[in-house]
Formats: structure tokens, sequence, C-alpha cells
């Protein structure tokens, strides 16, 4: 053997070698991207799940941040103290529904409000209207006062005015004397108005620019002729106005719109703070308005050509940059994150990460890359690249089968990352970011609610297979899942409400954190939710006996009077203990039969708290939106929007009702006046027809009529219009229990029954004020001769 030959092995074995530590190589780099892409994603994660700062706040502590639908931000203010001077007091007439803001006691109404400096408002339409003989029909002067710090925005609004022979005036303030101008329109015929091509020259329609500094408007409009030079087909109605050119567009078809009772149009005006400059101002700190840190002070006015007025001399306040906020009120101007909010976007350039500072942010490239962020980051040089290239080069085939295998796993990873960065998407846009804020907000934990991930759902539902769906309406889709608890396995509900607009998150976080802090055993018990997935998700204890409105309203589903009076008495403990015993007091807003479920024992569970309201400790009542459902609403809450647990109570008793009588709460098939289940059940005691009303099948379980009696007796004074004429949850809660007491005695006497039920109702009347009559159609109650008087 030749000594090339007894070295060719190892010639073999060294080259095999050489493409071991080539795959090796190639696998690091790998695994280096995989690390970098995983670190990024997590970065991001934890910037997201991290709590963040408190939103701002627009408004005085205490005071309401809208009216309606208007943001009400300071220095504006519906209410005293929440206002920094008459000049900014917002009227919020709740006569509206929604409610509708007004400019301090005058009838102009609201309908925005701006911290850059703007109220848009709706200003009433001047007109004059003639008969065709050229008498005059109609007209109404509009004057518009303004305060003393308020403007018209000269570029935003225009003096027009409409008709075919009009004359028009507009009068004001201005520069510290009175301002008047004219203007005047005219037409012969139709035909004219129809070439205009929505113009406002003069034919049918003139406009004139209105100066800036003009307040305290008087507006005139009448005819030039009487309109007695124009063709019959022509609207003899002259109309003058001052409204944004973008918001009106002439058309013959104009007319209707404009001659409608009390028609507006919208235009806007400038405020300001004081008479003073930021110099001025500045001079005494206690009156000055820049009250918030990392706040400026600018005068608007300033360079705009016009003498120094008093009243065009005042300032305003804003946020410097870099933060964002209300200038006006301490602690307003918060820092903006320009690295997640995405109205004030970064300019970081590729491989390079964004981060956050105090009022700034800053570009670092990644990891391999060097230079400036916001210029770009271009690659660092890597030693030994040439020898790498050589390597390469000898081992080609593997390479490429390599980088054809690395590309499909950075193409995975890369598929992982948005995926990743979705469900960070959804989790902010759902509410968990806000959640998590609450949470931190009240002292709690931010483990005090499970916070399930989209895989776990998935699993526990089969991913979502149409076999689970238990049930689904307006609310959205309910499905039924097995979740792995140690070495058993737990039935939970799913709720997966419709997708929703970005105005109702608040609503889904405010029943996370209501049902979080109840625990009781008539309460429908949330695991936790998720927020992963495009629309959020709510887990519950799977409750499988269906509603009691399913009970109640199937014919064939039957429930005796024991069953109905133990499902009444579940609930109003659990109620009374929202009101009285839980952590903060809770008020549901929407008592309801279908809100009630049952379990295999018929135990009552109380369910859906989306509309439910935290109530301070310091408050008995507060005003809100009404909310609820239409035939268990408190008659009270919707005339004065008043919420109290006294609104719980009404809605209580029309469930009560609806067990006593197994009706439903509206229906269309009694009449107008009798529509409403609780009027239909006030009016048959009233009439002393309870009787009639009464479902027969709770009076075949013995001598309970006076039971009966109580109950409806109880309903009564639940059902009451005035809310401090009912009883509390508590009280309602305690005559249930007791009359509970007396059904489970045994008691055949129909005496004992009585005195029992005189004795629980001795301040409301006694068992014999109620007069039952001796008919009934059903064949039931025939077979009852205890029960006849």
């Amino acid at each position: 053997m030749t000594l090339l030959q007894s070295l060719s092995p190892l010639k073999t074995r060294s080259n095999s070698l050489m493409l071991t530590q080539l795959l090796l190589l190639i696998i690091i780099m790998l695994m280096f991207f995989m690390a970098k892409i995983t670190n990024a994603t997590n970065y991001k994660l934890k910037t997201y799940l991290q709590p963040m700062f408190t939103p701002n706040s627009t408004v005085l502590n205490g005071c309401e941040d809208h009216c309606g639908n208007i943001s009400i931000p300071y220095p504006f203010g519906t209410r005293e103290g929440c206002y920094l001077s008459e000049t900014f007091y917002i009227n919020c007439n709740t006569a509206y529904s929604p409610p509708k803001a007004f400019l301090r006691k005058g009838n102009i109404e609201v309908t925005e409000v701006s911290l850059l400096g703007n109220i848009r408002l709706l200003q009433y339409v001047d007109k004059a209207c003639y008969h065709t003989n050229g008498t005059r029909m109609y007209g109404n002067p509009s004057r518009t006062k303004l305060s003393a710090y308020s403007i018209y925005n000269s570029s935003m609004n225009k003096f027009i005015a409409v008709g075919c022979d009009t004359y028009a005036t507009i009068e004001g303030y201005y520069l510290g004397g009175l301002y008047r101008t004219e203007c005047v329109s005219s037409c012969a015929e139709m035909s004219q108005l129809q070439t205009t091509n929505g113009s406002c020259s003069g034919v049918g329609c003139c406009q004139i620019p209105i100066p800036r500094g003009i307040w305290n408007m008087n507006i005139t409009v009448k005819s030039l002729n009487r309109y007695r030079d124009v063709s019959g087909d022509i609207d003899k109605c002259s109309f003058a106005f001052v409204t944004g050119e973008s918001a009106f567009k002439f058309t013959p078809g104009i007319y209707a719109q404009l001659k409608k009772k009390n028609s507006t149009l919208p235009s806007v005006v400038d405020w300001f703070i004081g008479n003073i400059s930021c110099k001025e101002a500045q001079k005494n700190l206690t009156s000055y308005a820049c009250k918030s840190i990392n706040s400026q002070c600018y005068e608007p006015f300033n360079g705009s050509g016009l003498p120094s007025y008093y009243y065009l001399s005042g300032y305003r306040c804003s946020c410097e940059e870099g933060f964002d906020g209300n200038p006006y009120i301490e602690g307003g101007c918060k820092d903006i994150n320009e690295c997640q909010t995405p109205y004030y976007h970064h300019n970081c350039k590729e491989n390079s990460q964004c981060n956050n500072t105090y009022g700034n942010y800053t570009c670092i490239c990644l990891d391999g890359f060097h230079g400036d962020g916001r210029e770009g980051c271009t690659p660092s040089s890597v030693h030994g690249l040439n020898e790498v290239n050589k390597l390469l080069t000898g081992g080609a085939i593997v390479t490429t089968i390599l980088l054809v295998f690395g590309g499909w796993l950075y193409f995975a990873l890369i598929q992982r990352r948005k995926m990743a960065m979705k469900k960070i998407k959804f989790f902010k846009e759902n509410g968990g970011v806000m959640l998590l804020e609450q949470l931190i907000r009240q002292g709690k934990s931010t483990t005090a609610v499970r916070i399930f991930t989209s895989e776990e759902l998935k699993q526990a539902t089969n991913n979502y297979d149409e076999s689970r769906i238990v049930g689904q309406g307006g609310y959205g889709i309910v499905y039924k899942g097995y979740l792995p608890d140690n070495n058993d396995v737990v039935d939970i509900a799913i709720k997966k409400s419709k997708k929703v607009d970005g105005t109702q998150t608040e609503e889904f976080v405010n029943e996370v954190i209501v049902l979080s802090q109840i625990n009781h055993r008539n309460a429908v018990k949330l695991l936790g939710c998720c927020f992963e997935t495009e629309v959020p998700y709510l887990v519950y204890e799977y409750i499988d006996n269906g509603t009691l409105y399913d009970h109640l309203h199937d014919k064939f589903k039957l429930l005796s009077l024991r069953t109905r009076l133990r499902i009444a008495t579940g609930t109003a403990e659990v109620l009374s203990y929202l009101h009285s015993a839980a952590s903060t007091s809770i008020i549901h807003r929407d008592v309801k039969s279908t809100n009630i479920l049952l379990d295999n024992s018929y135990t009552a569970k109380v369910s859906d708290f989306g509309a439910s309201r935290l109530v301070p400790l310091d408050e008995t009542t507060f005003s809100t939106m009404v909310r609820g459902t239409f035939g268990y609403l408190d008659p009270e809450y919707m005339q004065t929007s008043q919420l109290t647990d006294r609104s719980d109570v009404y809605s209580f008793g029309v469930v009560l009702a609806e067990l006593l009588t197994g009706k439903k709460a509206i229906s269309f098939d009694r009449s107008e006046e009798e529509r409403s289940l609780a009027n239909h059940f006030l009016l048959s005691i009233k009439e002393n027809r309870l009787l009639d009303v009464l479902d027969c099948h709770i009076l075949s379980d013995g001598n309970t009529e006076h039971l009966v009696r109580g109950v409806a007796m109880l309903a009564k004074r639940c059902l009451n219009v005035k809310g401090e004429d009912r009883p509390t949850m508590k009280e309602v809660a305690t005559e249930l229990q007791g009359l509970c007491q007396i059904i489970s005695s045994n008691h055949d006497s129909e005496e004992y029954y009585c005195q029992v039920v005189d004795e629980m109702l001795t301040s409301y009347g006694s068992c014999n004020d109620f007069i039952m009559p001796d008919d009934c159609d059903s064949d039931e109650l025939n077979m009852l001769p205890s029960m006849k008087k």
C-alpha cells in the first residue's frame, strides 16, 4: 500500500469533518436570526402588556366630561366648579335624549368643543317669507350673543344670503366699534337658479367673508321689492345666515331645507383665555390657565395685523412637543409614546428599534447594524466572511438544502411573529390594556382575572365546532367547552360577542371587572377572559338548564310554586349582595328573566353584567345614560336618568310578576293599557281579579293561596312608581326567605298560612285584602276547591 493510499481515508474523513462544521455554522447562524426575531417579538409583547400610564383626563376631578355625545373638556364645564369662569359654561340640557349642549344660558346648540380653540355651533337661519300680494308672512331676526372672549372664525365662516329678491345685513362689534355689511341676491325666474352650478355669486345666492374679530352678530333679511318682480314659480322667501362655506352648497332644492321651522346651520367660533398676553398672565400663577407641567402659552392673534383691543389680546395653552392632553388641568399633558401611538408615528428606519423617552424617542440600530436609526442603519462587517464564503463554495449542494430549510424556517418565524403582533393588536383593541390599568388603579393584582390564550379556547371548543354552540342571539354566540383542571375536566361556557366598535370596549371591560368582584352562589361565576381574538371572549362556569324565561314561557316546562319561590329568593339574595354586601356596591341595571340561568337543581344564577355600574361608597344616586330592557325598566329611572339600587328592585318586581303569572314582560296581545306586565299585574290587584292573571300551575301545590297573595303583595311594593316607596333588595330577600320557610314547613292548614303571611305583611295589608274571584279559565283550578271562596 502506498503512502497516498494510506492517507486517502484521512482526507475523506477531513472533508466529512469540514462539511459537518459547515452545517453546524449555518445552523448557528439560523439560530442567531431566530433569537433576534424572538427577542424583538418578546420586547413588543412586554411593551404592550406592561401597565401603561393613566389615560389623559380632560376634566377636573368629579366633573362630567361629556354632555350626551359631546366631549366637554376643561376649561369648559357643565356645572359650577367645573369650568374656568362663566364664559366657559356649557348648559347640558338633559331633557333631550341624548342630552344636548347649549352655549351658556342661550338656545345656541354646541356640537363640538376643541382644545385647539374652536367651538362648533348650530345657528338659526334668519328668514322672511312673503305672500303673492307682497305682504310679509313671517320672519325671525337672528341675534347671536357671544362671550367677551369668543369671536367668529373668519377663515371657516361666510355670511350668506339666499333668495331671488333678497337684501341681508349683518351687524356686530368689530375693532372696538360697530361693523355692518350687506349682501344682495336676485333672480327673475327659476331657470336662472338651475345654471348656477352651486355657486353663490349673486344669482339667487350671495356670500361675503366676515372680518376676523367680529362678535355679537345681528342678522337682518328682507325683500327689496316684496317679490313683485319675480316669476310665479320662484319661492318667495329670503334667508340669511353665517355658516362654513364647506357646510353649504347652493341648489334650488335648498329652499325646502331652509324653510323648516328652527332650521340651523353650523358655524365655528374661536375662544381664548382672558384679555391679557402670555407675559402678563404668567405674572399671576394663581389665575394663569396653563396649569399642567410640559404646557406652554401662545397668543393666537399675535401677528394678525389687527389692533390689540382687549378682546383680541387673549391667550391659549397647548402641550409642549412630545406631550399630549389637556394643558388647562394639573398633570393634563402626558408623554406621547411615539413607539406605540399610531397618531404620532415615529420615523425609525428599517433595522432599528424605537425606544420611548420622556417627551421624545430614540431609534436604536439592531444588533449587527450601526448608524443613526432615524437616518438608516447599515450592516456591520462580519469577520472571517471570506473564509465562510470559501467553505460555502465547497459545500454548495448542502448549503442550498440548508438555505431552503432556513428560508422555510425564517418564513415560519415571520408568520409566527405576525400572529403574535396580531394578538397584541387585538389585546389592545379589545380592552386588555384597559383591564390591566383598571386592576392596577384599584390596587389589585393583574392576576385577579385569568386571561386565557386563544389556543386554550380553541382546544376547549374543538376549534369552535358548530356542535358546541349552545346559544346565540343579539349578544353573539355561546359555546360549550371543556377545560382541563388537574386530573379533571370542567364544563365552561364561552361567550363570543359580535364584532363591535371601539366605543363598546369599556362596557366589556366593565363586565369583566364587575364579575371578578362577585362571589355568590346565585351569580354566574366568571372564570376568565380572552383578548387575543378579533372579538373578546368571556369564560363562565357552564349552567346547563336554560334561562328562567325558557321555563316560564315553554308550555312543556312546568315550575311549581315552591321552585318559583326558591328561584325568586336566590335572585333577590344575589341582588341584595350586589347592593350592600359586595366589596363595591353594584347596580345590575338589566334584571330580567333571560338573565337568570337555572342549573339542574333549579338554583338561580344571575348573569350578564355588561350594563352594570359600580357605585361609589358616598353616592346613592348618580346620572347615567338609560340602559336596560323595555318592560323591565324603572319608570323613574327612564324619566330622570337618576340610577339607584331601587331601579333593580323595580326590575325584580317585574320578574316576580312573571313568576306569578307566567306572562311575558311585554305582550302586544294585551290591550295598550295592559301591554306592560307591570301595569297588567297592578291593575288586576287594584280591580280584585288577581286570580285571573295568575299562572294556574302554581296553585296546584295545596293550600298556598295566602302564600301567593304574600308574594303578589311584595311584587306590588317593588313596582311602586316612586323609588323611595319600594323596599330595598335586602328587605325583599328577607321577606322571600320567610315565605320559603313557610312553604317548607309542610303545614296543610290554610289558617296557618294566612296567619304567618299576615304577620310578615302587617305594614302593607293582610291576606284578606285580596278578594279572589271564583272564575279561572284553567281546568286545573277547577280541581282545587280549597282555593275557591
